[in-house]
This record gives structure tokens, C-alpha cells and sequence, in this order.
């Protein structure tokens, strides 16, 4: 019988990261050594190479992918089965930015699959801390930018005077649809949902060298082509106050849904009309989730993922949790 599954973290090292994720994974990491920059930790993924692997339960050992061969719809839902088969169309990671990202742009399913048979690459950020007057960089300042005018500020070195700077606080949610040029700024964490996909084209990377002196690969002229130059300048940006056992939907797109839960002491929820997985992330506090009558304890910054199969879900303590699914139409 299926039950809530927890996964074991695969952790990066990055050039921009830090020592947060070693202290926010706890003993899940504890065997990782403590002088190296660590930027993310893949909480749930099915990237080849990269498939999580069950750290809880009967099921303990087994990848993801491997489970979704044996319960297919049982575990994921029909409709997503029939989608995605044994590719989990999610990508969950937890993100330390001690310094800045490079700017980047991921290209959407039509150029993906195009360039890499992949998917594109959808995502959002919701910054769990951040440093005074931390910021992202998310799209143009100018809204009529033109592909000319970007190509001549590129070759001219000009691209960061273009990029528009926004100011974050923890509880933000930002939504970044493929063709968004964006780059994370330093001092901050965040928790990332993305489409399964790890395509990325570095635009920028602030002149910035390894230890020994090489500057990384930059893909100025992939990236042209994946710049969505007419996109929504309406992206989704907006702090959520909830009340104490509030709710609300920040995401609705047709790559997932993200909701946030304020619990203080219990709340029910039915999940009986989704036919899809949900993800649990627990941002702060600590939690308890019943999925039919299974429980698992959550603590700040861990993930359970609860199979489609399961109807009703309970939540106990104190704190703020994310839900996540791929909705069916």
C-alpha cells in the first residue's frame, strides 16, 4: 500500500552557494564535507542521473521512477501517467544563493524538444529567507525591448543596465514562465518548482571566475531564440499574508498549481476530485500529514510526496506548509 514518501536529498555544489542547505538538511547530509559551496538540493526529481530515491517506509531504496513503473496512476494520477509516464513531470529543489546566479533563460516545450527532446522549463521561486535589500532580477526594465536592441546590448556588455531589479522579502512568490530572463540575487533562499527539465542558457554570469581563473560557458546565441520578447510584463509577484489556518492559491498554470497553508493546530483537506500526486513542502514550523490514517512528521524544509490514490489529509502543529500538483483539465 502506498503511504506518504519522503526522498533522500541529492545536493550540488555551485560556485554561488553556501553552508545553508548543509544546516537546513540536517543529518540527511551530515556526511557531506563542510568546506564546500553548496547552491542546491535536489529534493524530488526524475532528471536521468539525478532520480530520487524513497528514505522512508517499506518502499525505502526505491526510485522514483521505479515506483511510478510499478503504481503508475495509483501513484501520480491517471491523466499524468498517460502524459508523462515514468517521468515525473516535477522538479522540486531548495536553493542557497549566497551569491548572485547567472542571468539565464529556459527555453519552452516547443524549443526544448526541438534542441534537447526535453521539456521546457517553467518554474517559481518562494523566498523562505533573505538578506536587507536582497533582489532578483526578473525580465526587462524596458517593457518594448526589441531582439535588436538586446543583441547590440549583449555584445556591447551592456545587458545588466537592461535588467529589471526587484527587492524581495520572505513570503514572495514569484512565477517565471519559459523565455523570462532572471537571475537570483545573493542572500537568499528559496524553494524552486520547476517543469522536469534541466535546461538552462547562461546569458551572464557577472564576469565571474573559478578558483582557478575559468569563467563557465555562457549560450548568448541559444538564448536568443528562447527570449519570449512579447511575454506578459504582468508576471506574478505578490506576498502572501495569511491568516493563522488561512489558505491561498498563488499558481494556477498548466505546468502545476501551488497553494500555501497557514496550519495552526489541525486542518482537513479532501483531495478526492484531483486524481494527481500532491507535494508537501514544509517552509517553517513543523508539521504532522495523515493521508489516510499514514502519518510522517515534517520538519522546516522537507517534502512529502502523497500519491494520487490517497482522498483525505489532515495536518497538525504549527506552521506554513506549500502544496503542489499538476491540476488535469
Amino acid at each position: 500500500m502506498l503511504y506518504p514518501l519522503k526522498f533522500k536529498p541529492r545536493v550540488k555544489e555551485r560556485i554561488w552557494g553556501g553552508s545553508a542547505i548543509l544546516k537546513k538538511k540536517g543529518k540527511a547530509v551530515s556526511r557531506l564535507p563542510k568546506d564546500r559551496l553548496y547552491g542546491e538540493s535536489w529534493d524530488l526529481s526524475s532528471v536521468k542521473g539525478d532520480i530520487s530515491v524513497v528514505a522512508n517506509g517499506m518502499l525505502k531504496g526505491n526510485n522514483l521512477q521505479e515506483l511510478i513503473e510499478v503504481y503508475m496512476g495509483d501513484l501520480v494520477g491517471e491523466e499524468n501517467f498517460e502524459r508523462y509516464g515514468l517521468e515525473f513531470p516535477l522538479l522540486v529543489k531548495y536553493l542557497d544563493c549566497n551569491d548572485r546566479l547567472s542571468v539565464q533563460v529556459h527555453p519552452d516545450d516547443a524549443l526544448a524538444e526541438e534542441r534537447h527532446n526535453s521539456f521546457g522549463k517553467t518554474e517559481a521561486w518562494y523566498v523562505v529567507d533573505c538578506k536587507p535589500g536582497a533582489a532578483i532580477y526578473l525580465g526587462f526594465k524596458n517593457l518594448e525591448l526589441t531582439r535588436e536592441e538586446y543583441i547590440a546590448a549583449v555584445a556591447e556588455s551592456r545587458l545588466e543596465e537592461l535588467l529589471n531589479r526587484v527587492e524581495v522579502h520572505p513570503g514572495d512568490v514569484f512565477f517565471i514562465p519559459a523565455g523570462t530572463v532572471h537571475a537570483l540575487g545573493a542572500g537568499i533562499e528559496v524553494v524552486e518548482v520547476q517543469q522536469t527539465s534541466d535546461v538552462t542558457y547562461r546569458i551572464y554570469d557577472w564576469d565571474r571566475v573559478d578558483s582557478e581563473g575559468k569563467s563557465r560557458e555562457l549560450h548568448t546565441a541559444l538564448a536568443v531564440d528562447a527570449i519570449d520578447f512579447e511575454a506578459d510584463a504582468d508576471l506574478l509577484h505578490k506576498r502572501y499574508m495569511l491568516n493563522s489556518g488561512g489558505e491561498a492559491t498563488v499558481i494556477r498554470s498548466p505546468y502545476f498549481t501551488m497553494k500555501l497553508h497557514d496550519v495552526a493546530q489541525s486542518k482537513a483537506l479532501d483531495r478526492s476530485m484531483l486524481d494527481t500526486f500532491i507535494i508537501y513542502i514544509c517552509l517553517n514550523g513543523s508539521l504532522r500529514i495523515i493521508a489516510d490514517g499514514q502519518e510522517e512528521s515534517l520538519a522546516e524544509g522537507e517534502l512529502v510526496l502523497v500519491p494520487a490514490q490517497v482522498c483525505d489529509v489532515e495536518l497538525h502543529g504549527d506552521g506554513r506548509l506549500m502544496e503542489v500538483y499538476v491540476a488535469n483539465e
